[in-house]
Parts: C-alpha cells; structure tokens; sequence
C-alpha cells in the first residue's frame, strides 16, 4: 500500500518536481502517443478480444474526441506521465517521486488527472477546464489498457469494467487514483 502522503505536501512535491522538469533537456514522446496507444488496442479486437463491441465504440470514440480536444491544449512541458500515489516515496526531506519510466511530454493537468482532487486543488495555477478534460482522458486510456489481452494488472478486467462505468457515468471525473481505491478498497 502507498504512504498517506498529505495532499498539501504531495501538491508541493509534484509543483517542485515539474519546476525541475521544466529544464531537463531530451527527447521525451508527447503524451498524445500514450493516447494513440490506447486507441490502437481499443480499434483492433486482436489486441483487446474480451472488450465488448458496443464497448469498444464507445470507448474508442471517447478517446478520439478527447484526443482532438486535449492535443495542443495547455504548456507543455516534461511530466512524471503517471505520480499516483504508488509512485510516490515518503522521505525525510518530503514525498519524493519514483519510476520515471513513463515521463512525456504535455501539459501539468495530464499529471494532475491521476491524483485526487485534495491534492489537485492544492496545486497553483492549473486550467481547470484542461483538467477535467485529462481526468476523463486518463480513465478512458487507463480502460483501454486494461482491456488489452498482454494486461498483466492484478484483476484488470474488473478495473476495466469499473473506468467503463465512470465513464459512462460523466461528469465530475473522478481522479484515477480514486476509481483504483474504489475497486482495489482498504
């Protein structure tokens, strides 16, 4: 289980992490190629065969028209690409983040949709419209993913159902670190 990390210190972590990515230099892929991803394995019933079809044109249209409408929205800038609380240490000097594998590059509210609100509003300056729009990007790819038949996440299917039925639900978007503590529980 992740640390409790107060959503005050785990915002100024987060800001402080970003502040420092703002000058790494690289080439880091834009976060709209994790999008493209998700779509591939949603569009090709070879790569997600257990996705139901009227699933899968949901899902695949959610992720076209959120792909159209977040791409060129916003600062980019470096992210984390995924600072859930399970990616985060609890150290002498402050929370500090972990498993850099999936930096990207796009704007700070992709970063933002995966952490909960508490921690989100702590966070200065975030376009809050761009922010709901990522959160239901982050869950409609985090459910194509779950879908894909190469998952190796501990129960995928049921958390795939679950982002399915979130999404379905609408609006306000949860943060896809409360759908995972909803499903996975105390």
């Amino acid at each position: 289980m992740a640390p409790v990390v107060p959503p005050d210190d785990y915002a100024r972590a987060l800001e402080r992490l970003h502040a420092g990515m703002r000058g790494v230099e690289g080439r880091f892929p834009r976060f709209t190629e994790r999008i493209a991803e998700a779509e591939r394995i949603v569009a090709d019933p070879a790569l997600s065969p257990a996705l139901p079809d009227v699933e899968r044109r949901f899902l695949g249209d959610r992720l076209r028209r959120l792909h159209e409408a977040v791409d060129g929205a916003g600062r980019e800038q470096v992210l984390h690409g995924e600072p859930h609380p399970g990616n985060v240490l609890s150290t002498q000097d402050g929370p500090l983040f972990i498993d850099l594998e999936t930096c990207c590059r796009g704007p700070v509210e992709f970063d933002l949709a995966h952490v909960l609100d508490e921690v989100s509003g702590h966070y200065r300056g975030v376009d809050r419209g761009l922010l709901d729009r990522c959160r239901e990007l982050v869950l409609a790819m985090v459910a194509a993913w779950r879908w894909d038949r190469e998952d190796q996440f501990p129960d995928g299917p049921r958390f795939g159902e679950e982002l399915l039925r979130a999404l379905r639900a609408g609006p306000p978007w949860p943060a896809l670190d409360a759908v995972v503590r909803r499903v996975a529980g105390p």
